[in-house]
């Protein structure tokens, strides 16, 4: 009997060494059964400017809510650093995930548009101190991780020796007031439950994701965001996706499917620790030639004309 593999980081892994509870794996599955039919009579080159925010960007590609990523390289910079630049040059929408304020800052006067990523803190005023630190540094957006709650083993995480705590409803709406007129996110959304509360929060936006595997078994977020636009048709909410987005296809996907933007996480990180910023940049320049290829052979001109009739799951 032929040996079964499946797709890993490094290539295929026989059978036995596959952890069927990693959703990175059965993300990777969904998003590679979908396929996509032609459609090139009266298709023209794509245009992939997004309007997020009341701002406009050269595409819905963005960078990822990475933390931690402090070690200064030959650059006298952070590879954080380094990425937020890249965002700058390209005019991608930057994130940025759990850093104390100093470095926050450092990362904010880079000058991308920056939309600031906090954990969910036991401690509910650092959360609310850090909201505002974001909107006096200019973010374009804030928001809290409401899926880094629970640890591995089933309690309250810990990072960074500081607790973490539950997310609840009026938590989520206290946060949203405390933004004020800088658009609310929620990121780790994988479900329509949780994407009607957010709603009804007053959220301005939802990143569906599973914070790459931290759920076993989690369902692909583009499953997740198909039932979201199928439960929420009239949501005025905006949907981002991120966990294996690592080319332009991927992102194509996603977005055909009803993501307003994606996030591309690892994939830079090869080009990001070798190269900095430019390696940023050659990985995102291929992802948006392979969506504009992708948007030109199915007739989509534009983001708004985004169509899911266009793709098929075998």
């Amino acid at each position: 009997m032929e040996e079964r593999k499946w797709p890993g980081p490094k290539g295929m892994i026989p059978e036995p060494e596959r952890n069927a509870a990693d959703a990175n794996m059965h993300n990777r599955k969904y998003l590679d059964s979908m396929l996509v039919e032609m459609r090139v009579v009266d298709a023209l080159e794509a245009d992939l400017t997004l309007e997020l925010f009341g701002r406009k960007y050269s595409s819905p590609i963005m960078m990822p809510a990475f933390s931690h990523l402090n070690k200064v390289g030959i650059t006298g910079r952070t590879p954080m650093q380094e990425y937020a630049l890249a965002a700058k040059e390209m005019n991608l929408v930057n994130w940025v995930g759990m850093e104390p304020d100093d470095e926050y800052a450092s990362i904010a006067d880079i000058g991308a548009d920056t939309v600031r990523i906090i954990k969910p803190f036991k401690d509910h005023n650092e959360i609310l101190k850090q909201i505002a630190f974001a909107k006096a540094h200019g973010a374009i957006a804030v928001g809290v991780d409401i899926d880094h709650v629970f640890g591995k083993n089933g309690k309250y995480d810990i990072v960074d020796g500081i607790d973490l705590g539950p997310v609840m409803y009026e938590d989520l709406c206290e946060y949203v007031k405390a933004a004020g007129s800088t658009p609310f996110i929620a990121k780790g959304v994988l479900s329509v439950s949780d994407a009607e509360k957010c709603e009804k929060a007053g959220c301005a936006g939802i990143f569906i994701s599973h914070h790459h595997g931290r759920l076993p078994f989690g369902i692909p977020p583009v499953l997740a965001l198909q039932e979201i636009r199928k439960a929420m048709p009239d949501t005025k909410m905006k949907l981002f996706v991120d966990c294996g987005i690592d080319t332009g296809y991927d992102a194509f996907k996603a977005l055909a499917n009803g993501a307003d933007a994606v996030s591309v996480g690892r994939g830079i990180l090869p080009g990001l620790l070798k190269d900095g910023k430019d390696g940023v940049i050659r990985k995102v320049t291929r992802m948006n030639e392979e969506l504009s290829e992708m948007m030109g052979y199915t007739g989509i001109r534009s983001l708004k004309e985004m169509d899911s009739s266009v793709l098929h799951i075998l």
